[in-house]
């Protein structure tokens, strides 16, 4: 018989593992992957956290709820007035020049159907814009607003103005 004397090294080299090229492929690969992933959650964590933040700045915001523009004698806007439940402010911003006199204070009423005039607060200052302490329970069933000039020692008559109004408008509720 004759034997092969072919050895096993001059036989041809199958391969039998995975080429260099391609584990280096799989390494940079899984890198990528996990470099995205950690991107991507760092990410998600800081978009939670600037939610957050803002739903917390939100809460901060005065709501406006109700909004009043007064008009004067000839239906000119003479002032606006939005009210804030939340902090129970009315404020009250001039639109027009109008100055009381030295021995006259302004002051703003809550006019309800039916009901006499509720005083809000005296207008104490010349400023553009001013805050009056409001509670809540003070704008219940009025359907308007309305200022009126009274004198500074002897006030109001009453609980009612003793002059006409110098300004007056509808209290509207705002939608949110």
């Amino acid at each position: 018989m004759s034997q092969d004397t072919t050895s096993p090294e001059a036989a041809p080299k199958t391969s039998t593992g995975v080429s260099a090229w391609w584990r280096a492929l799989s390494i940079f690969l899984a890198l990528v992957v996990f470099i995205g992933w950690a991107f991507s959650a760092s990410m998600y964590e800081q978009f939670k956290a600037q939610i957050h933040h803002l739903e917390a700045k939100l809460v901060e915001i005065p709501q406006v709820r109700e909004v009043s523009v007064l008009l004067d004698e000839a239906q000119a806007p003479a002032m606006l007035l939005t009210y804030d439940p939340k902090n129970q402010k009315l404020q009250v911003q001039r639109l027009n020049e109008v100055k009381e006199g030295r021995e006259q204070s302004l002051h703003v009423w809550a006019i309800a159907e039916g009901d006499a005039p509720r005083l809000l607060g005296v207008l104490t200052d010349r400023y553009k814009t001013q805050q009056l302490d409001v509670p809540t329970q003070a704008l219940e069933g009025a359907r308007a607003l309305g200022v009126s000039v009274e004198n500074k020692d002897r006030g109001p008559d009453k609980g009612k103005p003793l002059q006409p109004w110098l300004f007056k408008g509808w209290l509207v509720q705002k939608a949110i």
